[in-house]
């Protein structure tokens, strides 16, 4: 399995997920010969099928926070990926809403699936988890709900997913180090928002981290009418990064942003 990283959707908030403008089936990420399904919203199954992503290959699912268009369809991909438990595996991570819920709100997954897994382990931020040979590390988030970024660090590459937050002092500093920076941008400049960020945030968290590559995505319908690709193109200019505004389909290949990769192909002059 070649390292890759597939936007099974770009969608980001309730009028763009809800009239399909942008799909919303998550990000997979693969690396170690592993697939990772991050955040499986509204027709993840449906986009899977139509990006050529086989879902039972995933070997883990993990989660943000418990909103519908992060976690829709958390259910319906553990049993893809289980044959419905028939062949109990795969590992979920997730916090305690995700998972188990509380006084206010209802957990997505529902406990016969949440028994089809291998297991699951609910996370807090500022936690390192390991599968195989790749440590993930979960970060802080504001967004109004219990909610967490992951960083993957890899042999061959690291990348970190921000995931939905506000801006704040301290939010960029646990990505240091990230080849690729994904964020979820949902308003363009000048629309302000307490619970996601905007292209001016996306600058100030860009010019800490210094990733070799940033991806903008989950946009807001705001987004789309301001152009993503404009966008992109402004907060390329103010950090000198490179900057993307994926869409779906999109598959990149992480390998050609991994600085440890070229460290080893200089080893050889």
């Amino acid at each position: 399995m070649l390292p890759q990283i597939i936007f099974l959707g770009t969608g980001g908030d309730c009028f763009v997920v809800g009239k399909q403008l942008r799909a919303s089936g998550g990000i997979i990420i693969r690396a170690e010969d592993m697939q990772f399904h991050i955040d499986p919203g509204p027709g993840a199954l449906v986009r899977a099928e139509q990006y050529d992503v086989n879902l039972r290959e995933n070997t883990c699912i993990l989660v943000s926070h418990n909103h519908l268009n992060h976690a829709n369809d958390i259910n319906a991909v553990i049993s893809s990926m289980t044959h419905a438990g028939l062949d109990k595996k795969g590992v979920l991570i997730s916090n305690r809403t995700v998972i188990n819920g509380d006084n206010n709100i209802d957990p997505m997954l529902l406990n016969f699936y949440k028994n089809c897994l291998e297991r699951y382990i609910i996370v807090k931020e500022n936690q390192k988890i390991g599968v195989g040979d790749i440590e993930i590390r979960t970060t802080p988030t504001k967004h109004g709900i219990e909610n967490i970024g992951f960083k993957f660090i890899t042999p061959e590459f690291s990348l970190s997913y921000v995931s939905d937050t506000s801006y704040f002092t301290g939010l960029a500093e646990p990505h240091k180090g990230s080849d690729i920076l994904i964020l979820n941008v949902v308003n363009p400049s000048g629309v302000n928002s307490k619970t996601n960020l905007n292209s001016d945030d996306a600058v100030k968290i860009i010019n800490i981290v210094k990733p070799k590559l940033a991806i903008i995505q989950h946009l807001g319908i705001k987004m789309i009418e301001a152009d993503p690709m404009y966008e992109a193109r402004e907060i390329q200019k103010k950090t000198y990064t490179q900057v993307i505004a994926a869409k779906d389909g999109m598959a990149i290949n992480p390998l050609s942003y991994s600085s440890s990769l070229r460290q080893k192909t200089l080893k050889n002059y």
